[in-house]
């Protein structure tokens, strides 16, 4: 039987349409609430896991899958491989037990419309990431049945999205090979314990946790071994990264080096307030808001309501995994009549800690400097 069609021609059109909306904002899913998810420049609100007609919706090649039969679709595995494979959905099930992530897929340009200079590129608010639990197998075992050769460098992953025209570049995407046979990447076939849906990949997803959205292959149809560094667009050319500590150079200036975009970087943020919210002086309020990093954990959380002079530690929530959102809360009274600029900075295990400005790159990728949320203080 075919699961998850889009059915009927509006439901199509108007879902086809959000695919050239997703080129120049890519935040969001669900109809009928599809143009007010483009315009929220929100993360999300108060859930660790979020909704699965929440999550973002991101494509770069514009021939998509429309429906897909579950019980038809193949998973090939080739290239420098002992043994070839061509598994169902209900042969990959039947590999190994079941495993979980909670993990956080953020687009690389997560946030960028927010950065300045402006630079070329989907100019998103800070929408284009969410949190589920993911259900799947890990890549390793997959890997491991068809025996990877000692040849093997590097990994590529290609789901069902096609171009349009014969000279867009496929989306490919690679990992060295060590981390393909690492414990994290998983495929998945389940996200917050229900069938991912169509628009983020069905029926199976490559999940690598910790790393840049851009990894994380929909529809998953061919995982093929190379004894080389893909030199396919999406990796040579497309999501690439100062080749320094911070990912960054002058505003305005090209780096002379890169490399592939990799980790996400810590970040945090409000979720209890929006911008140009009213609150009232004196009144106790409990703030709330998320933070995540690449996979070292979250070490601590703090607001400033002054500018950033003085940082206040906020309470950490449930510890749902180190590539999972981190809920944390802060009792907080308003001071002083106006304008309020609350900030909020993390740090993760490692010591990372949220830059006070932008890391500039020309793609605005990754970005994690200290959010300000201005809210007004009046009077009772």
């Amino acid at each position: 039987m075919t699961r998850h069609p889009l059915v009927g021609v509006w439901e199509i059109s108007h879902r086809l349409a959000a695919y050239a909306y997703l080129v120049s904002t890519g935040e969001t899913q669900a109809i009928p609430s599809l143009l007010s998810a483009i315009d929220d420049a929100r993360p999300t609100p108060q859930h660790l896991q979020t909704p699965n007609d929440a999550l973002f919706v991101r494509y770069h090649l514009a021939n998509i899958p429309t429906s897909i039969d579950p019980d038809t679709h193949q998973l090939q595995i080739k290239g420098l491989v002992d043994t070839p494979l061509s598994l169902s959905l209900a042969e990959l099930k039947a590999l190994a037990p079941a495993v979980e992530v909670v993990a956080v897929n953020q687009c690389s340009g997560n946030s960028r419309g927010f950065g300045f200079p402006r630079v070329f590129g989907a100019q998103l608010g800070n929408g284009s990431m969410g949190n589920a639990r993911w259900t799947g197998i890990p890549l390793k075992t997959v890997l491991k049945r068809a025996g990877v050769q000692a040849a093997g460098k590097q990994v590529t992953f290609r789901g069902l999205d096609q171009p349009v025209l014969p000279t867009t570049p496929q989306f490919i995407k690679s990992l060295a090979i060590d981390l393909a046979l690492s414990d994290e990447p998983m495929i998945a076939w389940a996200m917050n314990g229900t069938d991912i849906p169509l628009l983020n990949g069905y029926p199976i997803k490559l999940i690598v946790p910790g790393y840049a959205g851009t990894y994380w292959v929909k529809h998953l149809s061919e995982i093929e071994v190379i004894d080389h560094t893909f030199d396919g667009f999406f990796m040579a050319n497309a999501y690439r990264v100062p080749d320094n500590d911070c990912q960054c150079v002058p505003a305005g200036s090209v780096a002379d080096k890169t490399r592939p975009i990799g980790k996400l970087k810590v970040r945090s943020f409000i979720t209890s307030l929006q911008a140009g919210d009213r609150v009232k002086l004196g009144q106790p309020l409990t703030l709330q808001g998320i933070a995540f990093d690449g996979g070292h954990g979250i070490r601590s959380v703090e607001v400033s309501d002054d500018g950033g002079r003085r940082w206040h530690p906020a309470q950490l929530g449930e510890d749902l995994g180190r590539y999972s959102y981190r809920q944390w809360t802060l009792a907080w009274r308003p001071r002083h009549l106006g304008k309020v600029g609350l900030q909020v900075r993390a740090t993760s295990n490692n010591g990372e800690q949220q830059p006070r400005t932008l890391q500039w790159n020309p793609a605005i990728y990754l970005k994690n400097d200290i959010e300000s949320t201005p809210v007004t203080v009046v009077q009772e």
